[in-house]
């Protein structure tokens, strides 16, 4: 039984491995263009990172929390499509190159260890030719490795919350103050009733429809001082039980299209969120370990 398990666990391994199409689309931008053509991008693509490139070289990375942080902390009166995106972009990029064996554990890893949400693919000339995200490690994870790892072995407990009466204002400087994506919104008793998250924010905002390129609250609506959390959520939250498999929480967030889920124990307590960074996590160890107790059982 188990050698049946562990070849058609190799198999897929093997499978996902060495596939370029479980890479995401590559979006890129050039390092004059401005914040605003960045978040239009981000907006139009669904992405939360961009690639900054000349000549197909890559030569930085951008995400919406970059952006976030630079205008949190310029001064400047400038408006946000004057300014290049190379003042924003990171920089020091790691990049691993197509054909690299087991190329999708050594991404998980590198994620894991530089607390990154992307690896970009490049060809034996440093050209650019794909990206892999969380998103692409959370989709793998999810077909191959059922049945390794519970939920409550990856979940983070410390779970950021509002409530539905906070402002969408206040919402997003509990975000930015605590660097996190996502809020639990849960009621007077402490249990979750709903999510909110920038995406959230950046569907429901006016910005990009009002050409109002010099505000630097981009994701709020117009009247977000006034405008609640209640708002914008929907009637039904999405959770997971701590008890259930990883995979299984992995693939709801690629099925809804969502970065992370509230976890409920069995009486519907709020005892933590698990998102694509925990699933990278579990896959940078999960992968290793499966070869070894492969090695270990041939030997023995």
């Amino acid at each position: 039984m188990f050698d049946n398990q562990s070849s058609v666990l190799n198999q897929k391994m093997k499978k996902i491995h060495n596939m370029r199409e479980y890479s995401s689309p590559v979006i890129t931008i050039h390092p004059e263009s401005s914040i605003f053509e960045a978040l239009l991008q981000m907006q139009t693509n669904f992405v939360k990172h961009i690639v900054v490139s000349v000549k197909n070289i890559p030569v930085g990375i951008v995400t919406e929390r970059d952006i976030n942080k630079f205008l949190g902390e310029d001064k400047t009166a400038h408006a946000i499509d004057e300014i290049p995106i190379k003042h924003v972009m990171q920089k020091n990029i790691l990049t691993i190159t197509d054909g690299t064996e087991d190329h999708f554990d050594q991404c998980a890893a590198r994620m894991e260890t530089f607390k990154i949400g992307s690896v970009i693919l490049v060809n034996d000339n440093g050209e650019l030719i794909g990206i892999v995200s969380r998103t692409d490690l959370t989709k793998s994870y999810a077909n191959v490795f059922g049945g390794k790892y519970l939920v409550k072995n990856f979940m983070n407990k410390k779970v950021v919350t509002c409530r539905k009466s906070d402002s969408l204002k206040f919402a997003l400087s509990l975000m930015n103050k605590n660097q996190v994506s996502r809020l639990v919104v849960t009621d007077e008793n402490g249990y979750p009733v709903g999510l909110i998250s920038t995406n959230t924010l950046l569907t429901h905002s006016d910005y990009f429809t009002k050409g109002n390129t010099r505000s630097r609250d981009y994701l709020l609506p117009i009247d977000g001082e006034k405008l609640t959390v209640d708002d914008l959520l929907t009637e039904e939250l999405l959770t997971i039980n701590e008890e259930d498999d990883l995979a299984i929480a992995a693939n709801k967030m690629i099925k809804n299209k969502v970065g992370g889920i509230p976890v409920v124990d069995a009486n519907h307590n709020l005892v933590g969120i698990v998102s694509k960074t925990d699933v990278v996590r579990a896959f940078s160890i999960v992968g290793p370990h499966e070869e070894l107790r492969s090695k270990y059982k041939e030997l023995y």
